[in-house]
């Protein structure tokens, strides 16, 4: 009989990787408590400290960042385009020549 896979709250991760970084318990203790297995504390604490820098990021710097997307976006639809008008040519050239 295999178990059912566990799928945990955005809310829960935080919660057990601010208790891995408080190092009061270690992570065998923490796994016991939580019921998870190490790693994937391990895990979870190493996407906070990753992801911290973008709580303190000002708003000029996540439109930035949108501002990326935006313009990506309009790069794929104008590559779209060129190809289009570069397959047509080719006919054409094939039709007159």
């Amino acid at each position: 009989m295999s178990r059912k896979r566990q799928r945990h709250s955005a809310a829960f991760k935080a919660k057990v990787a601010l208790a891995a970084l408080q190092e009061r318990k270690t992570v065998q203790e923490l796994a016991s408590q939580f019921g998870v297995h190490p790693t994937m504390i391990h895990g979870w604490k190493k996407r906070l400290l990753e992801g911290a820098q973008e709580v303190f990021e000002t708003g000029r710097e996540i439109k930035a960042r949108g501002g990326d997307k935006a313009q990506e976006g309009e790069l794929y639809e104008q590559i779209g385009r060129l190809k289009m008008d570069l397959e047509w040519l080719k006919k054409k050239a094939d039709q007159i020549g």
